[in-house]
């Protein structure tokens, strides 16, 4: 059967590279090209680089540079080498406490520490990064990095660290979950770190058993310390790169451009500029221009009938762990399980409520009554593949002005280490020690830097979150906890730190005990049936550890309140969001709004915001609570792209199309409905399903509006997009001059800094 599968295979195989020899390559004359990718010659001693770049007006410029120290490390196709310098990466500066990080943190060298190593290249390269420090600490930067190193050269790395970052990097290999990305795209992808730089190694390290268990067997030879001493310590091929920041240079910058292009088109005779502007003419109604009905016909496609008509339902089952609320998932595995205690929070005061945000960047980051928390995090990755705390929102679909707020906290492990996994859990929710207030600071400075940087690079998030919480009372609630309202709680501590260190203290202790509490507790597990009945006794002893003292309980609910903002940073683009809520209006969810959301991401939004506009990108959503969005993406307008949003509704009013081009949005809709899903996602999903009241019939209802959605149901989707709009919130985040060039959208500016 083997054997007639290959053969199966290989004519398969010739047919196609037949045809398209036929139809395509035999039309243009062969090129010889040398693919080979050269090496960089080494160099014979470190560089040293000095780069400004630029921040807003009012950002502190002696606390705001970037140090990075940078080396070239071996080969991508020395397979061990691949992976051990991941392992090293991860416990020298990755894990909470590692010996790096601590010591340049400890220091006050940089807010946020953090390290790169890149093996997806040929020459692979490490850096440790110090960043919101000042120039003026590089030498002592350097200083820390070499003496740390040649500490652990000379007295042995910590062999629990090694094995911890060995255990952490094997156990995600062995899953292989990649989320909603297929496993087959990442393979070809990590294939690609060695077959592009040798034809006869493409599965090197897709094939690492081998690799982690000869890793395991040389913590012990001192193999690990010898990499820091050749290629960290006596590796001259190393950049020392700074980033200075300089207020104003933005603007310097784009008035230099106008005058360059200026200077430019100045010496262009009236021909050369016919040529441009007919060049441009010409792009122009090329872009207009619709392909011909023959050309798209040559594309096959599936048809309607041809997609699944029964919706995939959820895998939940109610149950209960002794006197606890379970909620289970049975779902094949492969001996792993996925373990999450989900906490209510609910009933709680408003001057603790947004100190909730802060939590999740705590644990892992302080002592606890049994571990530092270096060893605490060696710990966990020894026995677990990860646990981590988070908050979680759920709406209501039946009401949007209801939804749930959820503090969670995930486990995965191989089955047979669950008691020890919710041991650790234990020893993470009730013991860690919030009074350490050295920490809390190190923690709210690195908090607010990676803040800042998120926002820089994911600035539509940032927007779509603010805008929608002007109108939307769970968008309100996610703000305060994750967005612009807990940032400026963080900023304002980070600032005023020595006053409230001990205010900090009592709002975190106190809302430990507000929040794991028995009577918040359930409990969501993914894998076999005997592994859950063994969490019962584990589950029970945790419940009877659970904080039962008398605390004060009273209802809390941010108010929403339009206020149209402009966030201003050193950036040259914008993030353009609009936002509001359809379901206040009087109208119902549909599942076609699934469909509009694919028609207005590739053709009305896409054509006028990314193809014509110029912006990376341009996004719109139709929650089932009626919060909805149009946003842009790393985009070069504002005023424009506003002016596209308020004619959103008429192009969709006016809208018609084909039964091909209707199908193709059906199709694009189910897609996102039927991502393959892993094991844990399959469990992610149910208990989704499950914490929002969720029906089957709800989710059949939904997949049935989808696949039977019409261009006259597309049209009278119109409506929703006048009902959201006509709430008016608007918030933008990007370019300083840009949005001060437009103040008067706006009831409010502030720097982003």
């Amino acid at each position: 059967m083997r054997e007639r599968l290959t053969v199966w295979q290989k004519r398969d195989r010739a047919e196609k590279l037949q045809f398209i020899d036929e139809h395509y390559l035999s039309r243009f004359e062969a090129l010889k090209v040398d693919s080979v990718v050269g090496e960089e010659p080494a160099f014979t001693e470190p560089v040293r680089r000095v780069k400004e770049y630029p921040v807003s007006e009012g950002e502190n410029v002696d606390e705001n540079a970037y140090l990075a120290w940078n080396l070239s490390v071996g080969d991508s196709l020395d397979r061990e080498l691949y992976v051990a310098f991941q392992v090293l990466d991860f416990a020298l500066c990755t894990v909470p406490g590692a010996p790096l990080k601590k010591a340049l943190i400890d220091r006050g060298i940089g807010k946020d520490v953090f390290s790169i190593y890149n093996n997806g290249v040929k020459q692979p390269y490490f850096s440790m990064v110090a960043k919101g420090t000042s120039v003026s600490r590089e030498k002592e930067f350097v200083a820390t990095i070499r003496e740390v190193l040649e500490g652990i050269v000379k007295n042995g790395f910590e062999e629990k660290a090694l094995l911890a970052a060995i255990n952490y990097y094997e156990f995600r290999y062995r899953e292989a979950d990649y989320g909603r990305t297929p496993k087959g795209l990442m393979y070809g992808l990590q294939a690609l770190d060695s077959w592009l730089y040798d034809d006869n190694k493409p599965f090197i390290h897709l094939e690492a058993n081998e690799t982690y268990a000869g890793l395991r067997k040389k913590v012990k030879e001192g193999y690990f310390e010898g990499l820091i001493q050749k290629y960290l310590l006596d590796n001259p091929h190393a950049a020392t790169v700074i980033l200075a920041p300089r207020a104003g240079l933005a603007k310097e910058q784009e008035d230099a451009l106008k005058t360059k292009l200026a200077d430019i088109k100045g010496d262009m005779s009236e021909e050369q500029l016919t040529g441009i502007r007919d060049m441009m003419d010409a792009l122009a109604a090329f872009r207009e221009t619709e392909d011909s009905a023959e050309d798209l016909a040559k594309i096959p496609l599936l048809s309607r009938e041809d997609l699944r008509k029964d919706a995939l339902p959820p895998v939940n089952e109610g149950r209960a762990l002794g006197a606890i609320p379970s909620l289970y998932h049975k779902v094949f595995t492969n001996g792993i399980g996925y373990l999450t205690f989900i906490f209510k929070v609910h009933d709680i005061p408003e001057e603790y409520f947004p100190y909730i945000g802060i939590l999740p960047a705590v644990f892992f980051k302080v002592d606890t009554a049994h571990y530092s928390y270096a060893e605490l995090c060696n710990e966990i990755n020894l026995t677990t593949g990860n646990i981590s705390v988070n908050q979680n929102f759920y709406d209501d679909p039946a009401n949007p002005d209801q939804y749930k707020v959820t503090l969670e906290v995930t486990a995965k492990a191989l089955e047979c280490n669950l008691d020890k996994t919710v041991a650790l859990m234990k020893e993470l929710l009730l013991t860690s020690n919030m009074s350490d207030t050295k920490r809390l600071k190190e923690i709210l400075a690195e908090k607010n830097s990676q803040v800042r940087e998120y926002m820089m690079g994911a600035g539509h998030i940032v927007a779509i979150n603010r805008a929608l919480s002007y109108v939307d009372p769970m968008e309100a609630v996610e703000d305060e906890l994750n967005g612009i309202g807990q940032y400026r709680l963080t900023t304002m501590l980070e600032t005023e730190f020595q006053e409230r260190k001990e205010e900090l203290v009592e709002k975190l202790q106190t809302l430990c005990r507000m929040i794991f509490r028995p009577e918040n507790l359930l409990v969501d597990f993914t894998g076999s049936e005997e592994a859950f009945r063994s969490l019962e006794e584990p589950v029970a002893d945790l419940k009877e550890a659970l904080y039962t003292c008398e605390v004060e309980k009273k209802a809390y609910a941010p108010a929403t309140e339009k206020k149209n903002e402009g966030f201003m940073n050193s950036g040259q683009v914008q993030y353009v969001c609009r936002a509001g809520n359809y379901r206040r209006k009087g109208l119902p969810y549909t599942g076609a709004l699934n469909v509009l959301q694919v028609m207005m991401g590739y053709e009305y939004l896409w054509t006028n915001i990314r193809v014509k506009g110029g912006a990376y990108g341009c996004m719109c959503g139709f929650g089932r609570n009626g919060a909805s969005y149009f946003v842009s993406f790393r985009d070069p307008n504002l005023s424009q792209t506003i002016d596209v949003y308020e004619n959103a509704a008429k192009f969709v009013e006016e809208y018609a199309a084909d039964e091909r081009t209707m199908t193709q949005y059906i199709i694009g809709a189910i897609s996102e409905m039927d991502v393959p899903l892993t094991a844990a996602g399959k469990g992610r999903r149910s208990k989704s399903i499950y914490m929002t009241g969720t029906t089957y019939e709800m989710i059949q209802s939904e997949r049935d509006e989808v696949l039977g959605a019409t261009p006259e149901q597309i049209r009278g989707l119109a409506a929703y997009i006048r009902a959201f709009m006509e709430d008016d919130c608007l918030c933008v985040v990007g370019n300083e001059q840009k949005i001060r060039a437009d103040k008067d959208k706006f009831e409010r500016l502030e720097n982003l800094n």
